[in-house]
């Protein structure tokens, strides 16, 4: 018998992640034990440790060999561990943890080229990591911030080389623009910063520079810091971030996913039935978070009518009984719809949490199965975590996996 060890990464310290860790190994067909306080796991005969390497979430090591996460978690311009490569652009709220989804995508079997999709795409972290590992995504979104800020995460690696011939033409016109005296550039010659990104033709490199300037006006909106400082400051950042990605993916030999990202409603998606191999999403906290109102600055300085996008958003519409009664109805329809679209046999996870609202108990996660389990669905693992701030309106999440039996 061959025996293998298997160290877990220095940041895993909830209960949660170590059971996401035995559940990755047992997806792979791996037999183990723990020992070292946790820490250390013994892999009894793994049949191909390559695939482990490449693969595992939770682990920085196996053997002797370095797994690409933890590696991956090394090319990155910003301290916090869940920010590398281009996870951090823009501050989103109620993000998932990269290494969850990574796990995730694991344990629901997605091998190279199957499709995962997530119908709630918002900050883009499914489709990051998916494409890191080969698996190709589909993101949709109602909010054409949520849309933008994935498409630049995973699409600016394609064109990081003519980002770059932009960067002083964007740095000067945005100077311009946000100058004391801006009005004059309509006197002048001078572009300013609409003009600049009206004039470039490639979307890839028009989305970045518009990406740069949101970052900037939420920079200024939430933490009153100077926008051109600002500007200059994260330019810099997220062109570092995009040649992070390019280096990554040369230096590991990583075959990235395609991604195919549209604004688009969950509770119908334009996709026919059983396309896709796995769903891994988290359905708006709503209830608990006003995105329309979170995000405003960024939604305006994009020329939205704030009234009008919210009559599009999931659970931001109404008062009191009616909004939930609402936000209950457009997942239901969600749910329907990603039960539809899902192969048989195939797995989705949701991520949910219960909320608080108006001094009430909302149970969305009892909701959620009841709701799944009716259209098809079989509960297979049911996993939670406890939160720590979002408002303090809510107290835990939890990951539900679900198998489409029927």
């Amino acid at each position: 018998m061959s025996e293998w060890s298997a160290e877990l990464i220095e940041n895993v310290q909830f209960i949660y992640e170590l059971a996401l860790a035995e559940l990755e190994l047992e997806a792979f067909g791996v037999d183990f034990t723990v020992r070292n306080s946790l820490r250390e796991f013994v892999l009894k005969n793994p049949s191909n440790i390559d695939l482990l390497v490449r693969r595992l979430a939770y682990f920085r090591t196996v053997g002797d060999k370095i797994t690409n996460y933890y590696r991956l978690t090394r090319y990155t311009q910003r301290r916090s561990v869940n920010q590398y490569l281009t996870h951090w652009i823009y501050p989103y709220k109620g993000k998932f943890h990269p290494q969850m989804i990574r796990a995730l995508l694991n344990i629901l079997k997605l091998k190279e080229k199957e499709t995962v999709l997530d119908p709630f795409i918002g900050s883009g972290t499914t489709a990051v990591e998916a494409q890191l590992l080969g698996i190709n995504c589909i993101g949709r979104d109602i909010s054409p911030l949520c849309v933008l800020q994935s498409k630049v995460k995973t699409e600016s690696i394609q064109a990081i080389d003519k980002i770059k011939e932009y960067r002083e033409e964007a740095k000067t016109s945005f100077k311009r623009s946000n100058s004391a005296n801006s009005s004059a550039i309509e006197k002048s010659n001078e572009k300013s910063y609409k003009e600049f990104l009206d004039s470039i033709n490639d979307e890839h490199v028009r989305n970045f520079y518009l990406m740069a300037r949101l970052v900037a006006v939420s920079d200024s909106a939430r933490r009153r810091r100077d926008i051109v400082r600002s500007f200059d400051k994260n330019l810099a950042l997220m062109i570092a971030s995009v040649e992070d990605y390019r280096m990554a993916r040369d230096e590991l030999g990583l075959q990235l996913g395609s991604v195919n990202i549209s604004q688009g409603d969950a509770r119908q998606l334009r996709l026919k039935d059983s396309s896709v191999q796995g769903i891994v999403t988290s359905p708006p906290y709503s209830i608990a978070l006003d995105y329309v109102a979170n995000d405003a600055h960024a939604l305006e300085a994009m020329g939205y009518d704030l009234d009008e996008i919210r009559n599009e958003f999931v659970g931001v519409r109404g008062k009191g009984e009616a909004r939930i009664e609402l936000y209950n109805n457009d997942m239901r329809r969600s749910f329907q719809e990603m039960h539809r679209v899902l192969e048989e046999g195939r797995y989705c996870a949701i991520v949910i949490g219960n909320a608080t609202y108006q001094q009430r108990k909302i149970k969305t996660i009892e909701f959620t199965i009841e709701t799944c389990e009716k259209l098809g669905f079989t509960l297979v693992k049911n996993i939670n975590k406890i939160i720590y701030g979002l408002y303090n309106v809510m107290q835990m999440d939890n990951t539900l996996i679900f198998r489409k039996d029927k």
